[in-house]
């Protein structure tokens, strides 16, 4: 499988789910239970590591900002989320996490950030396929995300790193 195909997978479902994570986890489950076992553990390699790659200090504390506080599980939960939005909106806020005030002006916190379930996904549709779990992906456990640690609670460390967020979602 091919990242524009991944990409692909993530829109259609998102879009068939109109936005709901719930829904799209489902759908996306439906999407690869379709394909070969080894095209869902591709999906499942490309799904892992991009969210490891968004595993960083400044897109964790984003996402403390528009959850209202963000614990280890949360900010996994919020990493699903994230790719499920689809390319655009993962590439832009993996570079520049403030970029997620203009990019889902509809966040609400109450229903958004996230989804779980998605993370789950190809496991899922790996042991509809074949009654196996989903074998080892190769990819190293991050332990620490990457950036230097700041105090995510220290308003003015975080209206000054993330102006946007601050204005929408700060205390």
């Amino acid at each position: 499988m091919y990242e524009t195909d991944f990409w692909q997978l993530i829109d259609d479902t998102r879009e068939a789910a109109a936005g709901d994570p719930d829904d799209q986890a489902d759908a996306l489950v439906d999407r690869l239970a379709q394909l070969t076992p080894d095209d869902v553990v591709d999906f499942a390699r490309l799904f892992e590591a991009r969210f490891q790659r968004a595993f960083t200090t400044e897109l964790w504390a984003a996402a403390h900002l528009m959850l209202g506080g963000a614990s280890a599980d949360d900010f996994d939960f919020f990493r699903c989320w994230l790719i499920g939005q689809g390319r655009e909106v993962y590439e832009h806020a993996v570079h520049e996490p403030d970029e997620l005030a203009v990019l889902v002006p509809d966040f609400d916190e109450e229903e958004d950030g996230e989804a779980e379930d998605l993370g789950y996904a190809a496991d899922e549709a790996h042991e509809q396929l074949t009654g196996l779990p989903l074998p080892d992906l190769g990819l190293a456990p991050q332990d620490d995300p990457e950036g230097a640690p700041f105090d995510f609670e220290d308003d003015g460390i975080m209206a000054k790193r993330f102006p946007r967020l601050w204005e929408r979602f700060g205390r």
